[in-house]
């Protein structure tokens, strides 16, 4: 079975205070966007767990990716609570039967698209199709929320606005259809909590729901990210690109979630190659 789990962005983002539990209150607009990846996951015809990658190279551990996370947290809970997988597959013992995940990387990462929790949250999904689990959304949203808080976003995989630590999801009505997104990130990696640890949390002067639902060309001078400031002072190259956005004929850019990728919203196509010769660039409608 193959899925495309697809990245996004985020309209504003408010740091708001320090939670007991080490994360953070927050608000923002999350919107799904057509960047994705590939992901391919079958029953392992030799019985045994096997996790393959290509396209851009994921940094870090093999153990730590979380499509393997999420193949081992749902395989141990239905094996806790004693689930049988269908009489036709051939059960693992962890409860799910072993399958070949294989990734192909297309979404840039340490730069605020979610494509990691992305590819999470569609493992949970096509596994659950796979071996027709019958995990509600709701049960979904739960697992998600082990692997973090984008991830929950991206079970359901619409415009919604988070708050709490990020995963407390309401849906939110949104019409970007006739607008043009263009996404540039540079050769720079961004640990989101490095980004959280440069932040002196603050509430906004007005509420971010009220903010996004004003004309977009407030936006520029409204709707902020609060990681901004921060990443700007450590990384000037991320502020000339979002100038540069701007004088690409962008209505309004921004860094996306804790960066180091920023995205602009076009009237129409917009032709950024010559400004970004040494970003990744993509463009496409929303």
């Amino acid at each position: 079975m193959i899925q495309y789990p697809n990245a996004k962005i985020n309209l504003g983002l408010n740091v708001l205070s320090r939670r007991p539990d080490h994360f953070h209150e927050i608000e923002t607009v999350l919107i799904p966007v057509n960047l994705c990846d590939a992901l391919e996951i079958i029953p392992a015809p030799d019985n045994s767990f096997e996790f393959s990658s290509s396209g851009l190279s994921v940094p870090g551990e093999t153990s730590d990716n979380l499509c393997i996370r999420a193949f081992q947290l749902l395989s141990d809970e239905l094996s806790e609570k004693g689930n049988k997988t269908p009489p036709t597959r051939n059960k693992g013992k962890h409860g799910l039967a072993p399958v070949k995940i294989h990734l192909h990387k297309i979404i840039p990462m340490g730069a605020g698209l979610g494509g990691g929790s992305s590819d999470g949250a569609f493992t949970l999904k096509i596994l659950n199709e796979l071996f027709e689990l019958g995990l509600s959304l709701k049960q979904l949203n739960v697992y998600a929320g082990q692997l973090g808080s984008d991830a929950v976003f991206f079970i359901e995989d619409k415009p919604v606005f988070a708050s709490g630590r990020g995963a407390l999801l309401t849906n939110f009505n949104i019409d970007l259809s006739g607008y043009h997104l263009a996404v540039v990130k540079p050769d720079i990696h961004i640990a989101t909590a490095k980004a959280y640890s440069m932040l002196s949390p603050k509430k906004p002067e007005k509420p971010l729901r009220q903010v996004v639902a004003q004309p977009m060309e407030s936006w520029k001078t409204e709707l902020v990210n609060d990681f901004e400031e921060a990443i700007f002072a450590e990384f000037p190259i991320i502020r000339e690109i979002k100038q540069k956005l701007y004088e690409a004929g962008a209505v309004y850019a921004s860094l996306s979630g804790s960066g180091s990728a920023l995205f602009g919203i076009f009237g129409e196509t917009p032709d950024i190659k010559d400004f970004f010769p040494d970003c990744y660039t993509w463009v496409s409608k929303f």
